[in-house]
């Protein structure tokens, strides 16, 4: 007595996504950790134009830069409020069974 399982390929990769599902959240967390802190790349390739290329991470450097380092301790606090939402609303869809 077998089972006779066929599955679709659309049915499969779901399969596929749902096993890999805590392997693959941690995965976006390590990258939009490492992409949410660059400074470095911001800086070469986009540079710190007003209006059209600042981020947070460029406009705190060009605030403490500057000296204004309340202005520059309030962005920050925004981009750790931020990311901190983000990662916690990723670490509650990655342990959340009814989700997938």
């Amino acid at each position: 007595m077998g089972f006779n399982l066929k599955l679709t390929l659309m049915q499969a990769n779901w399969l596929l996504i749902k096993e890999a599902r805590l392997g693959l959240m941690a995965a976006i967390m390590a990258g939009f950790g490492r992409v949410i802190s660059e400074v470095g790349a911001s800086m070469m390739v986009g540079g710190n134009i007003k209006g059209q290329t600042r981020v947070l991470t460029t406009a705190i450097v060009l605030e403490v830069g500057k000296g204004n380092y309340d202005v520059a301790m309030a962005i920050a606090y925004i981009l750790l409020i931020i990311t901190y939402t983000v990662i916690v609303l990723l670490t509650i869809l990655q342990h959340d069974k009814k989700i997938l």
